[in-house]
């Protein structure tokens, strides 16, 4: 199973490819993050990811996309740009036929570190150790790592999984936010 994570952001998107490999393992494939010139208007932004994230989809041919769920912010601004931010993934894989699904930020630190409230810190050492690697890893990258290790860690084949519907209705989440609880 190839698993692509995104780490979405007006900004900055972070994108991480990892594979499954034998004995439930994680195999690094690729990471990056798309820089995204800020005095841009929005739109040229959202454009611009629309176009990378194609390309990424095209190159990579994921079986899956996972996302980090919606979070509450403290600036309603931000928060509607991170939601406009968010969408272009979406869209993207609904328009490529690959699946989407969510994890709260919990969730995903919960996968990679153990730990819910871990740092992103601890996250990026923990994504390096669990992908064998010793590359520098810029923090959306390995956030969007993380999220993919997060889906490869969560998904059973037949469950719901936190999938998000493409055909208009939402598909049920699971009720527990954090794994093993």
């Amino acid at each position: 199973m190839r698993v692509l994570g995104i780490d979405p952001g007006s900004r900055i998107t972070g994108y991480g490819v990892v594979d499954k490999v034998k004995g439930g393992k994680v195999a690094h494939v690729s990471n990056g993050q798309l820089l995204l010139d800020p005095s841009a208007p929005l739109p040229e932004r959202l454009l611009a990811i629309s176009k990378a994230l194609k390309e990424i989809i095209d190159e990579f041919k994921p079986d899956a996309m996972s996302i980090e769920s919606v979070f509450f912010a403290k600036n309603v601004d931000s928060a509607i740009k991170l939601g406009e931010a968010r969408g272009i993934p979406l869209l993207c894989a609904a328009s490529s036929g690959v699946p989407v699904y969510e994890y709260a930020p919990r969730s995903v630190k919960q996968a990679v570190t153990g730990y819910g409230n871990a740092t992103k810190e601890q996250v990026q050492k923990m994504v390096k150790m669990l992908l064998n690697t010793e590359a520098r890893l810029k923090a959306d990258a390995a956030d969007a790592l993380a999220i993919a290790i997060c889906h490869i860690h969560h998904f059973r084949p037949g469950l719901e999984n936190r999938r998000l519907s493409t055909e208009g209705i939402p598909a049920r989440s699971c009720q527990d936010d954090t794994i093993g609880g």
